[in-house]
């Protein structure tokens, strides 16, 4: 997992970072791990990123994950000659990823216009919190603010609670994985036209498409979709169910074939039969009494027990795994979700595998993430063609930092 020799379907593909914190990063991360060559450009200070999460030693072991496979350099965008020195790495690139608030490479001279000016074929990635248009794209965009636009954030949590959050950074995720998705496409059309093309990807766009069963139901019925606890509504019975062992444990089994087995399992088949319950739109009208019903079967028995029944009639359940868990756990291991892979300061450092799994041509984790500036260096000389004395100038001035 630690050779530098690039493997995967990107193999080939060039990509600068310019972005920060979590999305960004995130969407380079991604097409990193499937062999595309990622340069990241960050301040001498270090993407914020890196001050996320635990330390070790005073080294991110956020900054480990995110941004492994990754060429870092150190290059000062407030001045001109960082800013050509950018202008320069976009020339032989491929796609540029950004996620600043929008117009800010506007402002630095390096709007698409600028950066595609001498590569038409560029594909520039764009995340930022409500795009780059519209009334709102001028407003800052942290991740917790576009989820609370976007409506995911209020069909979270109990009813009679507020909305919680998630313990991470979910809508700078999506719209990540929604930027990798669009720059992917626009590489598969610019086969055919040579052209590249700007691909906006706004956090609160990117949460709110997650609402797709709200939209009609509100536009049809009225309905106004809210917090629902642990249950999901319309689909019955799919919640969380406390044991006797104080654990927790899920069940999802909506469908009237596995709602058939379920009561099997519960030792009460005729359940499956009890008009009430009989069908799935009776399940939803009758949600209460169902969930009610399987509740008092699993306070009888401890996590283990009940999954154990369940899985006996392939009923879809699972306890609620800690990160303990997961590194306990053997499917986590056959499928590599767990790689451990050589840090320079800490040794290894174990992070998430490779998502999604090909089967031809697999990505990798190349190494970890860098220090700051690691490579401005061997970019500099090797991609840019500068000698070292210019690199020497440019280190002098604080243009760039290694």
């Amino acid at each position: 997992m630690d050779s530098n020799s690039p493997s995967g379907p990107l193999v080939g593909l060039r990509v600068i970072e310019l972005g920060s914190t979590v999305a960004g990063p995130f969407c380079a991360r991604l097409l990193a791990d499937f062999g595309a060559d990622v340069i990241k450009v960050e301040q001498a200070s270090g993407d914020a990123v890196r001050a996320m999460g635990r330390q070790r030693d005073g080294h991110s072991l956020y900054g480990a994950s995110i941004l492994r496979g990754k060429r870092i350099v150190s290059i000062d965008l407030r001045q001109d000659d960082g800013r050509e020195l950018v202008r320069k790495l976009c020339t032989n690139a491929d796609i540029v990823v950004e996620n600043f608030k929008a117009g800010a490479l506007e402002k630095w001279d390096l709007s698409y216009a600028a950066l595609s000016k001498n590569n038409p074929g560029l594909v520039l990635v764009r995340i930022s919190g409500f795009g780059q248009d519209g009334p709102y794209s001028e407003r800052g965009g942290y991740g917790i603010v576009c989820e609370a636009v976007s409506g995911l954030r209020e069909i979270t949590g109990e009813p009679d609670q507020p909305p919680p959050r998630v313990a991470t950074p979910l809508t700078d995720y999506i719209a990540g994985l929604y930027g990798a998705f669009g720059a992917m496409m626009a590489i598969v059309e610019r086969q055919q036209t040579g052209l590249g093309q700007i691909v906006d990807s706004a956090l609160y766009e990117g949460s709110f498409s997650f609402m797709e069963s709200h939209v009609p139901a509100f536009q049809q019925l009225g309905e106004v979709a809210t917090r629902a606890g642990s249950r999901l509504p319309g689909n019955t019975p799919n919640d969380l169910y406390a044991c006797a062992d104080g654990r927790h444990i899920v069940i999802a089994a909506a469908s009237d074939s596995v709602y058939r087995r379920l009561a099997t399992a519960m030792g009460q088949p005729e359940l499956a039969d009890d008009p009430r319950f009989a069908t799935a739109l009776a399940r939803i009208e009758h949600q209460d009494a169902c969930e009610a019903a399987v509740s008092e079967w699993a306070a009888c028995l401890s996590a283990d027990e009940a999954i154990a029944a369940l899985q006996s009639y392939q009923v879809p359940a699972s306890a609620i795994f800690t990160v303990a868990d997961i590194f306990a756990d053997p499917h986590y291991a056959a499928r590599d979700m767990l790689l451990e892979v050589p840090h320079e300061q800490l040794g290894s450092v174990t992070m998430t595998g490779v998502v999604p799994k090909l089967s031809r041509t697999p990505g990798a984790v190349r190494w970890s993430g860098r220090r700051i500036g690691a490579d401005t260096r061997a970019v500099l000389r090797d991609d840019l063609g500068m000698s070292d004395a210019e690199i020497d100038a440019l280190i002098a001035s604080r243009t760039v930092h290694s």
